[in-house]
């Protein structure tokens, strides 16, 4: 595969957003990692890509949050995101390239939908049902088996919490590190990694201490709302993009299939 200099400019952009978001403010913007980098490569091998880096990430964030982090939440949530992991892992390898980037400029746009919705609402703290936990989590797991996008469906549960912003980076960090290490492993099982994949994620590793870097930094100091909403813009054209791009290809089979 001949990667352009385009890409990797990208693909150093998203390592440094997530990044950032992962190690700063509890991650959830990565969600634009993968729908970046699929705009110049197949989403598999953006995922493939993106997973040593991501569980990287956790290992340094982790150790960095290790006091600060809330077990009940973290085990609550996983139930759900182990069945949600079980269904992105059968589906993930029936899937064309075309319809993974359809599926995941509509979670991009619904991530956007939610955030915007979310910011006309009041920030109270409210309780949520078990059935909505555990939906929420089976959600998460599912993105993040395919996109890496698993961040969202959690935020409602973890700020509904009222935690200090500390707890939160280390809530959310736990449970993605468990999550990780498990679409490693799978990962690893379907064949999904190559020489190649591996190739390109040892040349953008360098950026994920960059990233962490100035997430911790930013932690202390920048308004996370400010961030945030910067980052869901450029989400909205991502998403906007893979749907552009994908939505034509997938019809014209469709309508071929048909006629057969």
């Amino acid at each position: 595969m001949d990667l352009s200099a385009t890409f990797y400019f990208v693909a150093v952009t998203a390592v440094l957003i997530t990044g950032i978001s992962k190690s700063g403010f509890g991650g959830g913007l990565g969600v634009m990692s993968v729908p970046l980098m699929s705009l110049y490569v197949a989403p598999q091998f953006a995922v493939a890509v993106l997973m040593p880096i991501l569980l990287a990430m956790d290992f340094i964030i982790v150790w960095k949050y290790r006091a600060h982090w809330n077990r009940r939440v973290v085990s609550m949530l996983l139930p759900g995101a182990a069945v949600g992991l079980a269904v992105g892992g059968i589906t993930f390898q029936w899937m064309s390239a075309d319809v993974i980037r359809f599926a995941i400029g509509v979670l991009a746009l619904l991530f956007v939908g939610q955030f915007v919705l979310a910011q006309r609402r009041e920030r109270a703290p409210a309780t949520s049902s078990t059935f909505a936990i555990f939906g929420l989590g089976a959600l998460s797991g599912f993105a993040s088996f395919v996109a890496h996008a698993g961040g969202p469906p959690v935020k409602g549960i973890l700020l509904r919490q009222n935690m200090d912003k500390s707890v939160f980076v280390g809530t959310n960090t736990m449970f993605f590190f468990a999550m990780n290490a498990v679409k490693t492993l799978a990962y690893g099982a379907i064949g999904q990694f190559s020489q190649e994949s591996i190739s390109v994620s040892f040349v953008l590793a360098p950026m994920l201490f960059v990233g962490i870097g100035l997430g911790l930094f930013l932690h202390r100091f920048l308004a996370p709302a400010v961030f945030i909403r910067l980052v869901y813009g450029f989400l909205f054209l991502a998403g906007s993009k893979l749907l552009f791009d994908s939505a034509g290809i997938i019809w014209t089979e469709w309508i071929a299939i048909a006629r057969y």
